[in-house]
């Protein structure tokens, strides 16, 4: 017999935004309203503030607010963009992977805010992990190489 799943027909969207950085396994995270250059510029700006003595790579895919021309990339902070169909490139990817897998599967929820909140939950044990972060990007052993 195939298993039953709920499902949801109702259409609503939040958007998550992370960087992970493979070498520390620190993850920053923001949930913003939008796909915007505002939310972006948003979110870069936070980064930046707390990595504030760092000078940080970001890598990022073709969305659109990824690649604006009115994008301000804070000046400790500059973005590769990666070639079409590459996200396996992009080590954030595979985090986005682990919270669809590990805190979304098979779940039906009452209310946006009941899919914000199971979001939160994802995202602060994603920063509460640095070790998970090390594993699922895959780059230890680049870093253990070097």
């Amino acid at each position: 017999m195939r298993p039953q799943a709920p499902r949801q027909i109702i259409r609503e969207y939040t958007y998550a935004y992370g960087a992970c950085f493979p070498q520390t396994g620190d993850h920053d995270s923001l949930i913003l309203p939008d796909m915007g250059t505002e939310s972006m510029f948003v979110f870069l700006k936070e980064v930046a503030k707390r990595h504030r003595d760092s000078y940080l790579l970001l890598i990022v895919d073709g969305a659109s607010c990824h690649g604006s021309a009115k994008l301000v990339v804070p000046a400790n902070m500059e973005i590769l963009k990666l070639p079409p169909y590459s996200p396996d490139l992009n080590p954030q990817e595979n985090l986005w992977d682990e919270v669809r897998e590990k805190f979304f599967r098979n779940t039906v929820f009452k209310d946006m805010q009941a899919v914000e909140k199971r979001l939160v939950e994802a995202l602060l044990h994603l920063e509460d992990h640095p070790e998970k972060i090390r594993s699922i990007t895959g780059w230890q052993w680049i870093l253990d190489a070097l």
